[in-house]
């Protein structure tokens, strides 16, 4: 028998010997690897954190204490260690195990974490919970560098040094996010990491001074001299932390060691580990990009499927093109280059790409001071990723009428990553924000053609929103706000963007029965216009719009009492949506069937509607 197979629960670690946790952390990275090669998912960060997770629950009970994992596509080795191995096989998959942490899915789990920069306001907030309700747990936030450049994780961290909360926070630092880190904050982490001697020093001193207190006065002054020498430049003792590290954060047994004195100090300590992403895996060592979110791939060779051509590439090769043309168009991103498609845009025009970090509402408001001062600025972000930035689409664009663009990636279900990441409610809150201008393509060919609209004809805000993924069978091409993609006289279909494929399919349908449905495609999903929509209600009386979002706030709505205004009863209609709950993961094609937006549940619906069978 292994030692993997030996650990069943967050406890049976414990009883391991301390001679057992490097081989163990061996087998935890075969299984991983061995795995996620089949089912795809976040592997080069998991790789790194094996021994760091480990040492965690080896000092904290995971099923009492909280550990706060950030970004949480990090947790694998501890969905593992907490009793879900034997479904690990289902990591990611429809009803499966998910790929982030999620308390509904075990008391392991401390908290839900798919986006980055959370956790150490949510930590503080669970310690404050302890103190006042006078309970007996410890807490913990491990948070990658990469998610320590957000805004959010620097206002917990100032926060949590502050009030003086026993709090641990574990800082795992491996010089990577997605892609390799920028800015001022990663730049202080590398000159950290080359001072170790500190924390040697520190350790020798404190083993010293446990037996003889009193050379402890006489020498506290020499510590804080060596101390300030040594690490002079580092911010979280200066903000009240007491700071241990760098430390080697594969070093099972000092991890261990470390922890569980920051653990035993009763105050706000920031442990700070220095990690490999990829880590025990060539290939994701060398491509810790690649490998960050993953396919199933050749776990002998680590050879990736060749991805089709995908809405994100499009996107990159359209705007390199229009920044050819136009000097003023510049590119931003929040880490995210190469999942946007905009890797060779920063190749072609490096003074004019700008990769901000994991800090949404920053890039928004830069790009209004750009666009103030007569750029062109695209900001290139997911539906829920831009969420973060909704307060500056108002305030650091809207009033001021300015004119950016945002290029909307992953719009609406993205599949696999589940809940945090379906784009499902960008079409709600776009909508609201004053003179923002919304277009929808559904193929390659109206993606471009909108992109280069909204950059070069567009006034004021302009959002162009796309799914993950390559196209469907429309590969059309038509910038008009409302489309009829075919005629009839029995029910009008309405819907937008990469779903009408699934409209198109159920009108098919509908035909091989006799029903004569007609489809309109929405371009624009701002401006209230509708005209073509309205005089297709007025012909056949009957209304379906089927939309890939969430039902507060859905475009149907809109129509539906934009019907009323004009008069046009009676109607018999129907809203199909993903309705006001949050859609599971799976794939796509699986969570249409689930949602009934598949073709074939639309057309039953629309059958139903002109057979008069409520």
């Amino acid at each position: 028998m292994s030692i993997l197979d030996k650990i069943n629960s967050s406890n049976d670690i414990k009883k391991l010997n301390s001679a057992d946790l490097v081989p163990l952390c061996g087998e935890i990275r075969q299984f991983l690897i061995d795995n996620v090669s089949k089912t795809g998912g976040h592997l080069a960060s998991n790789l790194g954190t094996v021994e760091l997770t480990v040492a965690l629950h080896r000092v904290y009970d995971s099923s009492k204490d909280r550990i706060i994992f950030d970004v949480g596509h990090q947790s694998y080795t501890h969905k593992i260690i907490s009793g879900r191995r034997d479904s690990f096989s289902t990591l990611r998959q429809h009803d499966g195990l998910s790929g982030f942490p999620k308390p509904y899915e075990s008391d392991d789990d401390a908290f839900i974490a798919g986006h980055a920069s959370s956790s150490v306001s949510t930590a503080l907030g669970m310690a404050k919970a302890r103190s006042i309700r006078k309970e007996n747990y410890d807490v913990v936030a491990v948070i990658g560098d990469g998610a320590a450049t957000g805004g959010l994780a620097l206002e917990g961290i100032e926060n949590a040094a502050a009030c003086g909360e026993p709090l641990v926070i574990i800082l795992n630092d491996n010089k990577m996010s997605i892609s390799e880190n920028v800015g001022g904050f990663a730049k202080m982490l590398q000159r950290m990491r080359v001072r170790p001697a500190y924390l040697n020093f520190k350790q020798k001193y404190r083993r010293v001074m446990s037996r003889t207190p009193l050379l402890y006065e006489m020498t506290h002054n020499m510590k804080e001299l060596v101390k300030a020498k040594l690490i002079h430049d580092n911010v979280f003792s200066e903000m009240g932390f007491h700071y241990m590290g760098p430390i080697d954060g594969h070093d099972v047994g000092l991890l261990e060691q470390c922890i569980r004195w920051a653990r035993d100090t009763r105050m706000p300590v920031l442990l700070h580990t220095v990690t490999v992403k990829g880590k025990g895996y060539k290939p994701a060592e060398e491509h810790p990009d690649i490998f960050h979110g993953v396919g199933a791939f050749d776990a002998l060779t680590g050879a990736v499927k060749a991805s089709d051509r995908d809405y994100s590439a499009v996107f990159g090769e359209t705007l390199c093109a229009l920044a050819g043309k136009n000097g003023n168009v510049c590119a931003l991103t929040a880490a995210m280059a190469d999942g946007t498609g905009l890797h060779t845009f920063a190749e072609m025009y490096p003074k004019r790409f700008f990769d901000v970090g994991i800090c949404e509402g920053h890039a928004v408001s830069m790009a209004g001071g750009m666009a103030k001062q007569g750029l062109i600025p695209v900001f290139a972000v997911y539906s829920s990723f831009l969420q973060r930035g909704f307060d500056m689409l108002i305030q650091d664009i809207s009033l001021l009428k300015l004119h950016a663009v945002f290029a909307v990636d992953r719009a609406g279900l993205v599949g696999n990553d589940g809940e945090t990441h379906h784009g499902v409610f960008d079409v709600g809150y776009l909508r609201t924000v004053p003179g923002m201008t919304v277009l929808c393509p559904a193929s390659f060919a109206e993606l471009s053609a909108m992109l280069e609209l909204a950059v070069n004809e567009l006034d004021g805000p302009v959002a162009v929103r796309y799914p993950r993924g390559g196209e469907g069978e429309y590969k059309g091409l038509s910038l008009e706000a409302e489309c009829v993609l075919s005629e009839g006289g029995d029910i009008s279909l309405v819907g937008y963007g990469q779903h009408i494929n699934e409209i198109i399919k159920a009108a098919a349908l509908l035909r091989e029965k006799g029903i004569a449905a007609e489809v309109i495609k929405l371009g624009c999903l701002t401006g209230e216009c509708y005209e073509k929509t309205l005089a297709s209600v007025k012909k056949t009386g009957r209304l379906i719009v089927a939309e890939e979002c969430a039902e507060p706030g859905c475009l149907g709505r809109c129509i539906m009492s934009e019907i009323a205004l004009k008069g046009y009863t009676p109607l018999r209609a129907e809203l199909v949506n993903l309705g006001s709950g949050i859609v599971k993961q799976g794939t796509v094609k699986e969570l249409y069937k689930d949602t009934g937006l598949d073709a074939q549940s639309i057309a039953l619906r629309a059958e139903k509607l002109v057979r008069g069978d409520r």
